[in-house]
């Protein structure tokens, strides 16, 4: 495990978002592909490696994890410009979809290959050999399910290979890559780290340790409410919906097109519309500002009740809660909603993230906290058997 490298990766249906080594890089990939040929065309071929990488991931994916091997990809901010581009599906499961793992091995390949790792991994001319150590999650609906032992078990035990094809930088690279070990938690749990949590483990908010809390995660497929108490979350009462903002955000989408005959490539130009600090709720038609205020407020205000109805019925069968927590991508989206329908009513203690990118990378830091912890409790656990190991050798020799 020494030559492993530590990566927590959370498969966001928004975005992959992914931290690596000592926190010393970080990806961030619209969670979108395209299958696509091998030979794309592309305009300025000669100036194909003064580009991002980022914005040009064109890749074959060669893994047993998969049920579609071998297939050519355009993955992220490439794959929205494609005709073709898929977003997972509301009612799929994370665990099940060939998209997660794509998303997932298209991220450390893109680690792996960096410039600063070189000295990191064994290279064979264009052959990477890259080991990770990973933490990620699933929804908590698909633990209960016991889906996270398959999920484990497709990533432990195969080597997965990523092949740039016309991507910046690394085109003609392969990257083989092998996990040492991965760890899948439920996703409501993580949230429930780093809020008390910081990178080492130590305790930052101790007025929430001994709460009894919900958090709920809406996501852009699903929504998880934890249920915390007494330091973990129950298992028995946290609940998991086939409820998150995709199915909105598509119908947005549609009605944008219905209304006012303007394509957005994909949910993610929804999101930016939405959530964009100028100009918000407003799209341009022919060269001209216009509101969309009508569409997104009816269908974003239907789901935020939606939403709230589920906050109050898991509140009502956990009556000792003392505060909601809104973590995730799709709290970010209904905040305004929410607040607005709680402020109406009885209202809960209800609190969100005002800074987005906390909310947005909170589980991505949650895994990296877990998986640095229990290396740190391997590595002593082996340090300890060492020692003994030792100690019963020398009073063997002495014995003698």
């Amino acid at each position: 495990m020494s030559n492993s490298r530590i990566a927590a990766v959370d498969v966001g249906n928004d975005a992959i978002k992914a931290i690596f080594g000592k926190l010393d890089s970080e990806l961030y990939i619209p969670n979108v592909i395209a299958r696509d040929t091998e030979d794309r065309p592309v305009i300025g071929i000669e100036e194909l490696n003064e580009q991002d990488p980022i914005d040009g991931i064109h890749i074959r994916v060669h893994s047993p994890a998969l049920q579609d091997n071998n297939a050519i990809y355009r993955v992220g901010n490439l794959a929205t410009k494609s005709d073709n581009p898929s977003e997972l599906d509301p009612g799929s499961s994370k665990s099940e979809e060939d998209q997660t793992l794509v998303m997932l091995f298209a991220a450390l390949a893109l680690d792996a290959v960096k410039e600063e790792n070189a000295g990191l991994f064994k290279r064979n001319n264009n052959v990477v050999d890259a080991s990770y150590v990973l933490g990620t999650g699933l929804p908590l609906r698909e633990v209960k399910e016991g889906k996270d032992v398959g999920y484990r078990s497709k990533l432990l035990g195969s080597v997965h290979q990523v092949e740039f094809l016309i991507t910046p930088k690394y085109q003609g690279i392969k990257v083989n890559i092998k996990f040492d070990e991965v760890k899948v938690y439920p996703e409501g749990f993580a949230a429930y780290i780093n809020l008390v949590m910081d990178n080492n483990l130590n305790i930052i908010n101790r007025d929430l340790i001994d709460k009894r809390i919900l958090i709920q995660d809406i996501g852009g497929l699903s929504t998880d409410i934890a249920v915390i108490k007494n330091r973990k979350v129950d298992d028995d009462k946290a609940q998991g919906f086939n409820l998150g903002v995709a199915e909105a955000l598509e119908a947005i989408r549609e009605e944008i097109r219905k209304k006012h005959g303007v394509e957005l490539d994909s949910r993610r130009d929804v999101v930016e519309i939405i959530t964009k600090k100028n100009d918000r709720n407003h799209i341009m038609v022919k060269g001209s500002r216009t509101s969309v205020h009508d569409i997104t407020d009816r269908i974003l205000g239907e789901l935020a009740k939606k939403q709230y109805r589920h906050l109050r019925n898991v509140w009502q069968k956990n009556s000792q809660t003392e505060i909601c927590y809104f973590v995730g991508g799709g709290a970010i989206v209904l905040k305004d909603y929410i607040k607005t329908l709680n402020n109406n009513l009885d209202g809960f203690n209800i609190d969100f993230f005002e800074d987005e990118k906390e909310s947005i990378w909170m589980m991505a830091n949650a895994y990296y906290k877990l998986i640095a912890d229990n290396i740190r409790r391997t590595s002593k656990e082996t340090e300890a058997k060492a020692t003994e190991s030792k100690k019963e050798s020398q009073k063997a020799t002495t014995s003698k």
